[in-house]
């Protein structure tokens, strides 16, 4: 049976009602929780997921595997992330990891910080990709290199991006926007490559108040922001399947199936 995991951030704000609803579709969805951030608002504290994220996502902490967004880091160090997840979160000092879920390779990144070419997580995901140069590989990080929505796209995220490209990652899904996009696979500047092009997706779905579309982008290929969700994702030996889970009651639909990015051997300096 392929693997399947389920992709949301921007989940827990006490005084929405989104996280109970996403957290009813989980419920009866026994799959592996992908976390992207933004996950207790407004500040990230341990009090926070506590009393907002504990009762709606943090029934499935024992199957979620977390980043951190910036509502989480506006606590010091995103400590209060850090302490709830524990070990789930990987290295305090880091906040990102990687790990292999049936034949593809799972990184989470750490979008808040060390995004410059030559810093120490760039340098540990380009060795990472090379350990890992035969699987399918999925990336989820906070801040979306490209959005239409209210925040846009992110330029810092850029040299992630092209790493990502250059060693033949297949898909991204990021947050920070409230609202659900998926592009056309993109290369390194953002042009259309759909041969060795990233997919990518926002998700940031998971129950904090949505957002209204801003200025679309020309590789959007679905966009809502009326309903919150999940992004399903059915992980297959060479490809992958996508589907939008919205909550009860919520319409909108988006599904679709592709292979994945042939990997090719990447030169070093």
């Amino acid at each position: 049976i392929d693997p399947v995991v389920l992709i949301a951030g921007d989940v827990a704000q006490c005084d929405s009602p989104g996280a109970h609803l996403t957290a009813q579709l989980i419920k009866n969805l026994p799959y592996p929780v992908l976390a992207a951030g933004d996950l207790a608002y407004p500040n990230g504290t341990l009090e926070e997921f506590i009393r907002c994220y504990t009762p709606t996502w943090g029934v499935f902490k024992d199957r979620t595997y977390p980043v951190p967004g910036n509502h989480d880091y506006r606590t010091p160090g995103a400590a209060g992330y850090f302490a709830y997840f524990g070990d789930r979160a990987g290295d305090p000092t880091k906040g990102y990891y990687s790990f292999n879920l049936g034949q593809w390779h799972i990184l989470m990144l750490n979008s808040n910080r060390e995004l410059e070419p030559g810093s120490p997580q760039l340098t540990w995901l380009a060795s990472d990709l090379l350990q890992h140069a035969e699987q399918c590989v999925l990336a989820v990080w906070h801040h979306p290199r490209f959005s239409s929505s209210k925040h846009g796209s992110d330029t810092r995220t850029q040299a992630l991006w092209e790493t990502l490209y250059r060693h033949g990652v297949s898909v991204l899904v990021t947050a920070h926007d409230h609202d659900y996009e998926r592009f056309a696979a993109m290369n390194d500047v953002g042009e259309r490559d759909d041969e060795r092009g990233i997919r990518s997706f926002v998700a940031g779905t998971g129950g904090a108040a949505l957002y209204q579309l801003k200025q679309r982008h020309p590789s959007s290929q679905a966009w809502q922001g009326e309903s919150w969700g999940l992004l399903k994702l059915t992980l297959r030996p060479m490809g992958y399947d996508w589907e939008f889970l919205p909550v009860a009651g919520e319409k909108f639909q988006d599904a679709g199936s592709a292979q994945c990015v042939k990997r090719r051997p990447v030169k070093t300096n």
